[in-house]
């Protein structure tokens, strides 16, 4: 079914695959150059020293190109992913918000930049990335607009991640692995004797794997600040060494005692505080959200239902989403679309910084920022 979609692609089979050294970009690859696609691979240098997707990851790239016989780039993004990446993260932590970071990485690291290198430096106009995805395009699609939606494998799929793609990028995309399980991936891998058939994946975020753990990235770039872990009453229960190592929804780890469990339910930037309460105190019946990417339709003018998303794992869940007006810093930030969403049932652990997701079925709608 992949092989024979990608050998019937309209227009020119020429493509860059976005290769960091795993199993999936890997087969992509494969893919790709078994329906005669004219491929090159593409490697972001993210960071230097150890982790899997700068170090081995590099090497084993690098080998599949070689085995299947294409040319490999490396380009170095490593001010661009500090700047971007690094920097927003520490921001966001310090400030009490927990930041997304994959989301924001595909769209200004990744996406964005890779087309354009391409472009300009081989006259390649698509990228191939191993995502689980699909992206119907608007030659294809009903209303005219690139639709973006979710992978068939709902275990693996990883158009969460995607929701802030801009329509330019999104007609561009190819995604061979769209419409495969991972069982399959692995199977496909197999068949090519693929040097990364059975490379076990990273359960970590990049940069936690780079540095050991979240806890020592965030300790390499925000110094020790102790403050109170206190009840929403402000009833002091114990301390910490900073709001950063805490997120919204946090139950084990706190390092207090109390009559029944806890969960982390705001982090106050302002006065340095864990406020934590019982589960009951956790749950929360809208959210606003902001800097909303709108997909596969256009922004709505009136309520409209969906299925949200608030985080990468959590189950959809019925919600009203209601546009809001711009604020002025939105408009300034040229991202003037806000909702706020009404949950059909409360829901536990809404975390500012994380991104709500809105889906019709397998169609991704659009989604933003968790605001407040």
């Amino acid at each position: 079914m992949a092989l024979e979609r990608l050998a019937s692609w309209p227009g020119e089979h020429r493509v860059a695959v976005g290769l960091s050294g795993g199993v999936d970009s890997s087969l992509t690859a494969a893919l790709l150059v078994e329906a005669g696609w004219q491929v090159e691979g593409l490697t972001l240098w993210l960071m230097s020293g150890k982790g899997a997707c700068c170090a081995e990851g590099l090497v084993d790239a690098a080998g599949i190109c070689e085995q299947l016989g294409v040319p490999h780039h490396v380009v170095d993004f490593r001010e661009h992913f500090k700047a971007q990446i690094v920097d927003f993260l520490v921001e966001g932590y310090g400030s009490g918000v927990t930041p997304l970071p994959c989301s924001r990485c595909n769209r200004e690291v990744k996406f964005g930049p890779m087309l354009a290198w391409a472009e300009q430096e081989r006259g390649i106009a698509r990228i191939a990335t191993g995502h689980y995805a699909r992206v119907l395009h608007g030659e294809r699609s009903a209303n005219g607009r690139h639709q973006l939606l979710r992978g068939l494998d709902r275990q693996k799929d990883q158009s969460y991640f995607l929701y802030d793609l801009p329509q330019e990028s999104l007609g561009r995309l190819v995604f061979p692995l769209g419409e495969l399980t991972k069982a399959d991936t692995r199977a496909e891998a197999a068949r090519h004797g693929l040097r990364t058939a059975e490379k076990p994946e990273s359960q970590d975020l990049c940069l936690a794997d780079h540095h050991g753990s979240m806890k020592a990235f965030l300790d390499a770039y925000l110094p020790p600040r102790q403050g109170e872990i206190v009840l929403s009453d402000g009833q002091v229960l114990g301390e910490h060494d900073g709001i950063e190592h805490f997120t919204i929804g946090q139950r084990k780890g706190l390092g207090v005692a109390w009559r029944e469990p806890l969960h982390v339910v705001k982090l106050d930037a302002a006065h340095n505080r864990v406020v934590v309460a019982p589960r009951s105190e956790a749950a929360r019946p809208d959210a606003v959200v902001g800097a909303v990417n709108w997909v596969s339709v256009e922004p709505p003018e009136a309520p409209l239902p969906v299925e949200v998303q608030v985080r990468y794992r959590s189950a959809p869940v019925e919600a009203l989403l209601t546009p809001l007006p711009a604020t002025e810093a939105d408009a300034a930030a040229q991202r003037p679309h806000r909702c706020r969403l009404q949950f059909a049932e409360e829901q536990f652990s809404i975390t500012p910084g994380q991104a709500a997701v809105f889906y019709a079925g397998d169609t991704l709608l659009g989604g933003g920022l968790i605001q407040g």
